[in-house]
């Protein structure tokens, strides 16, 4: 598995983050059956191998509908619905208010 060039344990030193990335594999026993290569960008190192996790998944049903169950069934084929806020008009961030003076 090559991720932006570079091979998966280089990428993801932390074996947590090398076993998240290749989870949908082990579960349908297919480690070592597909050479994937892509190309991340954004998020931090979690974020990234979820993400990861979650288009595998998407790719392998893709290649073959049958693997849909049982990578639903584990929580692969959902994606994470979390998205930062908006900023609001008047306030510097999204929460944080400008500083209040009663005098």
């Amino acid at each position: 598995m090559t991720i932006n060039g570079k091979d998966l344990k280089i990428y993801f030193p932390s074996e947590l983050m090398q076993y998240v990335v290749t989870q949908p594999l082990q579960v349908l026993n297919l480690t070592g059956n597909f050479d994937i290569t892509v190309n991340l960008d954004g998020g931090g190192v979690k974020g990234q191998a979820e993400a990861l996790r979650l288009g595998i998944a998407r790719a392998l049903v893709m290649h073959n509908a049958e693997y849909k169950p049982a990578l639903k069934a584990e929580g692969f084929m959902t994606r994470d619905p979390r998205e930062v806020e908006r900023k609001k008009p008047g306030q510097p961030k999204a929460r944080k208010r400008f500083q209040f003076s009663k005098r």
